[in-house]
């Protein structure tokens, strides 16, 4: 409930404070509406004239103000599977789930994310697990546990056209997958999973196999990445030259990288440093994209992610 005049008097004059200093934080509709009512309360010229700044121009928030109308008057709806193992803990995939907000109101639609446990997938579900999505999202994560699962669902979005993303953990299961049910290698694995796979189409580079503490085997933080002209990813971006940050210790094995493209799953980015493939997709695919990076840490409301934009988008059509 509104505060009014008096109480807002009353507080400022036991707390001492100046009356105007006194700001109400109303419930809102959503978390985005509540920039707007602390700035209905002038809490930003508040702030500005108490560290000392004048004459600032007035916050333009026209653009807050766009995504918040198509977030709230969304004209379509689609449901994305989020398919993870850590689906009861919603927290743990709280930047993924805002990026489908940003890229749902770029897209002018809702997007529906109906969080599916990886360990839960075999195939005599299939039909009834996913049968019903736009599209299937396989989320990052570290270790065996569910990993089946989400192989499975790589395989149904592959083989029915059924716009996919995956990112880290699962840009390396859709290679798994490709690896096992179109290469047809047999033992393929990453040495996360298997330490002695015969065909380790996931690997740890070289350099980092000496590396003792586990964190310093890490690629952490922004790395660039060459795009390949015409590719799906460099349409989405609509440059050559991109930057991303990462967090996994695992890469694609480059020495299946030919068998891979010859048989149709393409790198379409590229480390221009190490050589490490960022990027793969399938172009013959309505969207198949798998990315070792993470695009959810630079997603926001003013600037969605392309990848996931693209990823939305593919869904509706």
């Amino acid at each position: 409930m509104p505060l009014g005049d008096d109480r807002k008097r009353k507080i400022a004059e036991f707390c001492n404070v100046e009356r105007n200093c006194v700001i109400e934080a109303l419930d809102a509709e959503t978390i985005y509406d509540v920039p707007l009512n602390l700035k209905r309360e002038k809490l930003d010229e508040i702030v500005l004239e108490k560290f000392g700044y004048k004459d600032v121009p007035d916050t333009d928030l026209t653009e807050w103000n766009e995504f918040l109308q198509r977030y709230k008057f969304p004209k379509k709806e689609i449901t994305i599977g989020l398919i993870g193992k850590y689906i009861e803990l919603k927290d743990a995939y709280i930047s993924i789930y805002e990026s489908f907000v940003h890229a749902g109101a770029k897209n002018e639609c809702k997007v529906n994310v109906e969080r599916i446990h990886s360990e839960e997938i075999n195939k005599n579900n299939l039909k009834e697990m996913l049968g019903h999505l736009d599209g299937i999202f396989v989320a990052p994560g570290f270790g065996t546990r569910g990993i089946d699962g989400k192989i499975i669902a790589i395989q149904y979005a592959r083989e029915n056209n059924v716009p996919f993303f995956g990112v880290c953990l699962g840009m390396q299961m859709a290679v798994i997958e490709f690896a096992k049910n179109v290469l047809k290698l047999e033992d393929v694995n990453s040495t996360e999973m298997k330490q002695h796979a015969l065909n380790p189409v996931i690997d740890m580079m070289q350099e980092q196999k000496t590396i003792v503490n586990m964190g310093g085997t890490m690629r952490l933080g922004a790395y660039a990445c060459t795009l390949k002209e015409g590719t799906q990813a460099h349409k989405i971006y609509g440059q050559l030259q991109i930057s991303e940050r990462h967090r996994h210790r695992y890469e694609f094995n480059n020495k299946y990288l030919s068998q891979f493209e010859d048989n149709g799953m393409i790198a379409s980015g590229i480390n221009p440093d190490s050589g490490l493939v960022e990027i793969i997709e399938i172009p013959s695919h309505k969207f198949f994209i798998g990315v070792q990076f993470h695009p959810e840490y630079k997603s926001t409301i003013l600037k969605p992610h392309p990848l996931f934009c693209g990823f939305v988008k593919a869904c509706l059509s």
